[in-house]
């Protein structure tokens, strides 16, 4: 798998660069928009990574070029924006997903390894992406890094209705009814434990997302803090 890393800061270059090739990609790296663009124009990449601040042609000027040459490759825009404004710009100037630095290393491969499947199968991605996780609907499988683990059905029902409202509180009631298909809410306890199995399972891949309780409430999944590059 080939990526191309076009980023101007280059200690942050260098740290993803080895984040990359230590997950068995090979990388080419581009120190500005121009060499960035030239690069993607004349080689075939599986994603390109690129920072939307960029010296010579920024980052939303770059993605709007090789859209208008009808290049396709998956472009994974990172910024130390986050404001949605910014945010809107990225995915309209035509960047497939939007990640704010500081970021985890994790959440890095998890959203270029769905943005790759995503182009691969040529449809809708079938993928949840939420912090350092992705959750695949395929498979019932929820991935930090390389780290995989397989869910029940009823887990799965769960993680992926609080991943489908992340940050949000779901009550149980709701919960019960996605896993359980009842139209009664009969037994609090029966949710209580599948969130427990699931924030086990969350810890055993590695990852920073967290299933909180709100008391009175329900739920909340959460992305967790931004960490390691």
């Amino acid at each position: 798998m080939r990526i191309l890393l076009v980023e101007d800061e280059q200690y942050l270059a260098d740290a993803i660069a080895h984040i990359l090739r230590r997950n068995g990609f090979e990388v080419d790296i581009a120190a500005d928009g121009e060499v960035g663009l030239a690069y993607a124009l004349k080689d075939v990449y599986d994603a390109i990574v690129l920072d939307n601040m960029l010296p010579l042609l920024a980052g939303t000027e770059v993605l709007k070029r090789l859209r208008a040459k009808h290049v396709t490759t998956p472009i994974l825009m990172l910024s130390a924006k986050s404001q949605t404004t910014d945010k809107v710009e990225g995915l309209n100037a035509g960047a497939d997903d939007y990640l704010a630095k500081p970021f985890k290393t994790a959440e890095l491969l998890a959203r270029l390894q769905a943005l790759m499947r995503r182009h691969d199968h040529g449809t809708e991605s079938t993928d949840i992406v939420v912090g350092d996780i992705v959750i695949s609907r395929d498979t019932m499988e929820v991935a930090c890094g390389e780290k995989r683990v397989t869910l029940t059905a009823k887990e799965f029902a769960i993680l992926e209705h609080l991943a489908s409202s992340a940050g949000k509180v779901v009550s149980k009631e709701a919960l019960y009814f996605r896993a359980w298909g009842q139209t009664t809410f009969v037994e609090g306890s029966y949710v209580f434990a599948y969130v427990s199995y699931l924030r086990n399972k969350l810890k055993k891949i590695g990852s920073q997302v967290s299933i909180t309780s709100v008391r009175r409430a329900g739920y909340r999944l959460m992305a967790g803090e931004a960490r390691d590059v």
